[in-house]
């Protein structure tokens, strides 16, 4: 079987004081999707060589506080999942999830967002 290759980009328009005004991606593989709009977006590599992650963080001027401490705790839950299914450790993600809810109670984000 050969390997298969996908794109991501992402497009980030800026301001005259390099702060981004619009976030666009799109992926070869988001049948059906043109370039889609983003308020804000982490992006994190890790670099094996120097076992270190590298990291790309940003947000519009759009972005709401309220819109980045939902941003924050879903990213979160999401990492919770990706810890679980990449080390099969269900005691340390469930920690991370018990975490969330403290972050989401102390943030005041209502369930369901």
């Amino acid at each position: 079987m050969a390997n298969q290759k996908k794109d991501l980009n992402i497009k980030v328009e800026l301001n005259e004081d390099d702060v981004p005004v619009n976030i666009q991606w799109n992926a070869s593989d988001y049948a059906g999707q043109d370039k889609t709009n983003c308020r804000a977006l982490i992006l994190s590599l890790w670099d094996h060589n120097k076992k270190d992650t590298l990291r790309l963080d940003l947000w519009t001027n759009k972005m709401t506080v309220d819109e980045m401490k939902i941003f924050f705790h879903q990213t979160l839950l999401t990492m919770a999942d990706t810890l679980e299914k990449s080390i099969a450790d269900d005691r340390i993600s469930g920690d991370m999830r018990d975490f969330c809810a403290y972050f989401a109670e102390k943030m005041e984000i209502v369930d369901g967002q």
